[in-house]
């Protein structure tokens, strides 16, 4: 049977022997009928203990791979050969996922947070305390809404940095904003229904609404936000997407008009308004913009997460809804996926509690703005006079815009052989043609010498193109 038994390795010899017996039975090695050799026979031939060929053998025949005849032996069973397919796309990710770990590639990707400056002692030691201190209760299923202990904490939280008034009834626990948004767009939905978001939008969400089965209804963005006076349509709308804060990507602020002018379509249309809160923490310029929710706490579905905050590893976001979604949210919750891990719940009300989430915002606050300003001071360098910075002071991004360039595919190409990666705006918007000569250089997991660096070989790849087109 050719197999062979390695006993340096950490698996068990009866694991060796299953498993290489079961992969030659699906890959059709060996075939329906087929004799296996005596459980002595192949325990002298290998030199292992006979018990560990027999209970290699009884797992194989409990999981139906094989049979055991009076008078025939071992055999195997029938209808077993599965032809495994190419593993092409497998071997694609890999290859993929080494590029993005070449330690000289600067991946100017937007919304990953400075990981380097999480306060890992603080939040393991929490846990640690939490883990060998809670009672043990604690270690049931919470209910679906998520842990009280939190929901207090984060009602308190959104109360004294966002100005939110709500009860800790009203927020709702979640993994993360995405899980947020697939939950309400099941809930919402209704056959035939649009939705109506901003273009350009975060593909990723995008593709969460419209795999429920919603058409979409792209409104263009401008300097402002969505442009609000472009709101028509005659068809059933589900919700409206927005993140009226620090519109994604280009940065926006929605004005009071636009915001009133949201409210009144969806009051007009018997919809609901999804606001995207998922940046507004760190804002450089001026003081906090106010949230949607607070104009009209009935219409507006309030999203938050601490994936940019904290660590996107935690998986740990809120809702705030109205009251009279609650009942069909719970049931839907529960559905999905019971709760959300709960002991990470435990950890973040008391890190919140403790005065440590504000002191760790602050501190991330004055560490992005450093490398803002490096990546500002390096555009310049690079770049004097050729382009604009669009949107407010804020987040973990900027897009710039290009006044003689277009990002097309050759000119990504020639960036990309630098070593370096950008996003376009263009790749986020859904009607094409109108951002190709902007890109966006997320900076918040980059150090300042990475920023100075990037910019340089973005310049190096452009010129080639320059001196190419010359």
């Amino acid at each position: 049977m050719w197999l062979t038994i390695d006993k340096s390795i950490n698996i068990s010899l009866i694991r060796q022997v299953y498993g290489q017996i079961k992969s030659m039975i699906l890959e059709g090695n060996l075939l329906e009928g087929n004799k296996l050799p005596s459980t002595r026979g192949l325990s002298e031939n290998l030199k292992v203990s006979r018990n560990v060929i027999l209970e290699a053998y009884d797992q194989l025949i409990a999981e139906g791979y094989i049979e055991s005849r009076r008078g025939s032996g071992t055999i195997v069973a029938k209808g077993l050969y599965l032809k495994k397919s190419e593993t092409k796309a497998e071997n694609n990710l890999l290859s993929y996922d080494h590029k993005r770990a070449e330690s000289n590639l600067i991946d100017f990707r937007s919304g990953i947070p400075a990981l380097d400056i999480f306060p890992q002692k603080e939040w393991g030691g929490l846990y640690n305390k939490i883990c060998s201190h809670a009672d043990y209760s604690a270690f049931r299923y919470c209910g679906p809404e998520g842990i009280m202990e939190l929901r207090q904490a984060l009602s308190k939280y959104l109360f004294r940095v966002r100005g939110i008034s709500c009860t800790p009834e009203q927020i709702m626990i979640i993994s993360g904003s995405t899980q947020g948004l697939s939950l309400i767009s099941k809930l919402l939905y209704s056959p035939g229904a649009e939705i109506v978001v901003e273009d350009p939008i975060h593909y990723g969400l995008l593709n969460v609404i419209s795999s429920c089965g919603y058409s979409i209804n792209p409104i263009p963005v401008d300097i402002k936000g969505i442009r609000t006076d472009m709101l028509k349509t005659d068809n059933k709308v589900g919700f409206v997407y927005v993140t009226p804060s620090h519109q994604f990507p280009l940065g926006g602020v929605l004005p009071i008009q636009r915001r009133i002018e949201l409210i009144r379509f969806a009051e007009k249309k018997d919809c609901y308004i999804v606001e995207d809160d998922y940046d507004s923490e760190f804002r450089y310029e001026g003081q906090p913009i106010s949230s949607l929710y607070e104009l009209e706490v009935n219409r507006v579905i309030y999203v938050g997460s601490f994936s940019k905050i904290l660590a996107p590893a935690l998986r740990l976001g809120y809702m705030i809804i109205p009251a009279s979604l609650k009942s069909k949210y719970l049931k839907l919750k529960m559905y999905t996926d019971v709760h959300t891990e709960s002991l990470s719940q435990l950890v973040l009300a008391k890190f919140i509690n403790g005065g440590k989430l504000e002191k760790h915002i602050w501190k991330m606050k004055k560490e992005y703005y450093k490398k803002r300003q490096a990546l500002l001071n390096s555009l310049s360098i690079n770049f004097p006079d050729e382009y604009v910075i669009k949107g407010h002071a804020a987040g973990l991004h900027l897009v710039a815009e290009f006044k003689n360039i277009s990002f097309t595919a050759e000119v990504l190409k020639k960036i990309t052989q630098q070593k370096v990666v950008v996003y376009p705006v263009e790749k986020y918007a859904i009607h094409k043609g109108r951002h190709s000569n902007k890109i966006i250089l997320g900076y918040g997991h980059l150090s300042i010498e990475e920023i100075t660096e990037g910019i340089r070989r973005i310049k190096e790849g452009i010129g080639t193109i320059n001196t190419k087109q010359s």
